[in-house]
């Protein structure tokens, strides 16, 4: 049989993804590349990250606003500061950061009005 070894990528629709994608570089220093999307290697991955997939339930509240049907967990090295540059950029962030045993996790609302979740892995 065979098997899924891990996520290849995170895909979807935008209004203007070239705008999306300058937002994300400016913002967040997203390697943007010229065809639009931006490549993360295995060998950029701190020690203790990982890739998590998991199917929630129709009426979840984790990923409101409501309407949407997915929401991206990108890993970053400083969480407070990746909040604060969002902020700078104009997007919301709903919630209060969250302490786990496996990291730190905040959220914001992109331009495009995605939740997305943001997460500093502890040190390993």
């Amino acid at each position: 049989m065979a098997k899924v070894l891990g996520v290849g990528g995170v895909f979807f629709r935008s209004q203007d993804p070239k705008a999306l994608a300058a937002w994300y570089e400016e913002w967040l220093g997203m390697p943007v590349e010229d065809w639009g999307g931006a490549v993360f290697r295995c060998t950029t991955m701190p020690a203790a990250g990982f890739t998590v997939w998991s199917p929630f339930p129709l009426d979840t509240k984790y990923f409101d606003p409501p309407g949407r049907d997915f929401m991206v967990n990108l890993v970053v090295d400083d969480l407070d500061a990746a909040l604060a540059q969002v902020r700078e950029g104009g997007a919301e962030t709903p919630g209060e950061i969250e302490e786990m045993e496996y990291g730190r996790f905040g959220w914001f609302v992109d331009p495009d009005g995605n939740k997305i979740e943001l997460w500093e892995p502890l040190e390993s």
